[in-house]
């Protein structure tokens, strides 16, 4: 295969971190190839560097066989590289049509024509097969759809080359089908995609070539019809990981979560977004609530969290109602926080993390004495703590913000298990983590759950769902659908719940299907 890419001995390095380590990497034309490696291991970075979001220290780029040097995303896109965040570049107040043609000069300059850019984005859709609405508004479309509008963007700017930075760490297992389709159709046509993932089934699926980086280095190149899920993981991981984890029994004991009947009304409809909600979890248990992402979940979370009223119900844990309690109420009674979005929910972004550390804790004893904080003992516990949970970093002193996100994931873990909660929240807790990392929460939660912890795990990961619980619900348009032990669990079962079949409904006999007996960490 011809290279349209070629990445030669590129070396990145910032304050007490070799980033990229003399990486070599090659994309073909008309080619799907994946990248693979830990939270840390170098490959945003990389692509960063490609896309002109920060220059190399050394190193040569190629493109269709002669250097180039890429000062800027503008220089980038000028040369037919896109790039896809995990966080979306789009603006919510407009429209798809309006996004695209931002910062473009069209032939009507100064004006703008954006019926004949519409024109092009639904000739540009049926061609690629994405489906997207160029006069919808970015606010009212789908995580899916905001993904399509991405792609679509980066193809009217003249993208050949597409990085994908976890494109399906965000998307229901249909919407991400629904990407699958349309990357097999950019492949068709000759178009080539960098996949990075941290899911090993999906690269399996998916990609023609995989590149395996670990601390910086590139360890191996391999098509993918001649490797495997366990191969990858080990090349990783640099050590043999286990991929299915085993468990044991729930112990249930005294009930610690309860819900009773909790409705939450919409801020902006006159209708409610959850109604009659009732669930328990008791100590020594995992509970999960999985559905389709949009279907309650949020305020759901927000009313658990502090963060929102409900309209009707109480709310109690550990036999307090903390149905209006506020944040800090939660802290006090000693429940465990595990947000949705690491960044914007769990981590103060800018602040140091031995003080994203101690933000539960920084105001009572030992840390802080007559009113006055002790950071001796902060910077202490910090120390103990990025030990016990594997936080790789520099320094506790850098901004959480500069960590890769497996490792910020994990001093949001640290934060909410450290003083050994009797109830754990915890809300996608490995969106967007490498296996190795995924593995370290799963026995971390389980490790909690034979400690007495009830669990309430809020998840639209269905592996991770059968893999962990003990008991699972299912919430669709604001209402549980049921509640059914997970050995009686599976894929067909939950799908069908998830698409509003109510548990009560249910046919005796279902197609066979598998059940998940064991856990594979798959994020």
């Amino acid at each position: 295969m011809d290279a349209l890419l070629r990445m030669d001995s590129v070396t990145k390095s910032f304050p007490g971190v070799l980033a990229n380590d003399r990486i070599s990497f090659e994309v073909a034309e008309g080619e799907i190839h994946a990248l693979l490696g830990e939270n840390g291991a170098g490959k945003t970075t990389l692509m960063r560097i490609l896309y002109g979001m920060t220059s190399p220290d050394s190193g040569t780029i190629y493109w269709r066989g002669k250097p180039v040097r890429i000062p800027s995303s503008h220089v980038a896109i000028g040369l037919g590289i896109g790039m896809i965040h995990q966080h979306f570049m789009l603006i919510p107040e407009f429209t798809v049509a309006e996004n695209v043609a931002l910062g473009l000069r069209g032939d009507r300059s100064p004006l703008l024509d954006l019926r004949g850019t519409a024109q092009r984005l639904e000739a540009l859709s049926a061609q690629f097969g994405l489906r997207v609405d160029p006069w919808a508004r970015v606010k009212d479309l789908s995580t899916g759809e905001q993904q399509r509008a991405e792609i679509v963007k980066a193809l009217y700017r003249g993208a050949h080359l597409l990085v994908l930075d976890e494109p399906t760490a965000v998307l229901t297992p249909g919407e991400a089908d629904e990407l699958f389709a349309v990357l097999d159709s950019l492949r068709a046509q000759g178009r080539a995609v960098v996949f990075i993932s941290h899911k090993l089934r999906e690269v399996m699926q998916i990609s023609d070539r995989v590149t395996v980086l670990r601390r910086g280095r590139a360890v191996a190149t391999v098509p993918t019809c001649e490797t495997s899920q366990e191969q990858l993981a080990n090349m990783m991981v640099g050590r043999p990981v286990v991929l299915q984890i085993e468990r044991s029994p729930a112990r249930p004991g005294k009930e610690v979560i309860r819900l009773d009947e909790v409705a939450i009304r919409s801020r902006e409809h006159h209708r409610n977004e959850v109604e009659d909600i009732s669930l328990t979890v008791r100590e020594g248990e995992i509970v999960a609530l999985t559905g389709v992402a949009g279907n309650g979940q949020r305020p759901l979370i927000e009313a658990l969290f502090g963060l929102r009223r409900v309209s009707a119900g109480h709310i109690s844990i550990l036999g307090r109602d903390v149905t209006a309690c506020r944040p800090c109420d939660l802290v006090a009674l000693n429940v465990g926080r595990i947000p949705e979005d690491r960044q914007t929910m769990g981590l103060a972004m800018s602040l140091s993390v031995y003080e994203n550390l101690a933000l539960e804790t920084y105001d009572r004893e030992p840390t802080c004495r007559w009113g006055v904080l002790r950071r001796g003992e902060l910077r202490r516990q910090a120390q103990l703590l990025r030990e016990e949970y594997d936080i790789r970093m520099p320094s506790i002193d850098l901004p959480v913000g500069k960590l890769s996100g497996g490792n910020q994931q994990k001093v949001i873990l640290a934060r909410a298990l450290r003083r050994r909660p009797r109830a754990i929240i915890a809300v996608d807790p490995t969106r967007g983590l490498d296996v190795g990392a995924t593995e370290f929460v799963y026995r971390q939660l389980l490790a909690a759950r034979d400690q007495g912890a009830a669990v309430l795990l809020i998840s639209t990961d269905l592996e991770e769902v059968l893999c962990l619980s003990d008991r699972i619900g299912v919430i669709y348009n604001g209402q549980i659908m049921g509640v059914l032990p997970a050995t009686e669990a599976d894929e067909t079962r939950l799908g069908l719940m998830m698409a509003g079949m109510p548990l009560a409904n249910m046919p005796d006999v279902l197609p066979p299907t598998h059940t998940f007996s064991n856990c594979s960490p798959q994020p």
